[in-house]
């Protein structure tokens, strides 16, 4: 049975979320969840690369790796397809928004080794989307990591009015907060499942 793009959209948002189901994409999901603002830039800035390099990634797999029988490179094309399309990226969001530029820092070049970008890419071969499914599933998925991080960062902004003891503040807080956020995203699974 095949899986309506539109039910895989909304299934990777919720029900599959990359980042609360897979945990994949943690690194920079934990460090840059601070501040809304500027989790709400590196959010958008992993949607848009998802969304992108998925669907670049699926030609190049199915116009080139496939028919030139070089699959065991895939991984390495996928990550050159990624770092490329990042560097535009970064390129882009450091011309027109200098301030949101200079608040992600290091973690907008790191969009790079995100394990979930990567993750995207390769989830739509071992599932065999087709090039409609893997573009939703990569919007959904950007957009998954990007609802992820915004609860996140809104909770903490939240938490630090609040007395927190000491064991548990920082990472130890955020880990917490990932894990109950995941066990309500997980109870969306019985609806949809995507795998």
């Amino acid at each position: 049975m095949e899986i309506s793009p539109w039910i895989l959209f909304w299934a990777s948002i919720f029900t599959s979320n990359i980042l609360l189901t897979n945990f994949l994409g943690m690194c920079s999901y934990l460090s840059v969840s601070r501040e809304v603002e500027s989790s709400f830039g590196l959010g958008t800035a992993v949607f848009f690369v998802t969304t992108a390099t998925t669907a670049i990634n699926w030609v190049v797999y199915h116009l080139i790796i496939v028919p030139a029988d070089i699959i065991y490179l895939q991984y390495i094309i996928f990550i050159i397809v990624i770092a490329a399309f990042v560097q535009l990226t970064e390129i882009i969001v450091e011309r027109f928004s200098p301030v949101l530029y200079y608040s992600l820092g290091i973690f907008l070049p790191l969009i790079t080794v995100n394990c979930a970008i990567l993750g995207i890419s390769l989830f739509m071969i071992i599932r065999d989307y087709s090039f409609i499914q893997s573009v939703t599933f990569g919007a959904g998925s950007g957009l998954g990591w990007l609802l992820a991080i915004m609860l996140l960062a809104g909770i903490r902004t939240r938490l630090k009015e609040k007395f927190i003891p000491t064991g548990l503040q920082g990472a130890g807080m955020s880990l917490l907060i990932t894990g109950i956020m995941a066990l309500a995203f997980i109870g969306f699974s019985g609806i949809v499942n995507v795998q």
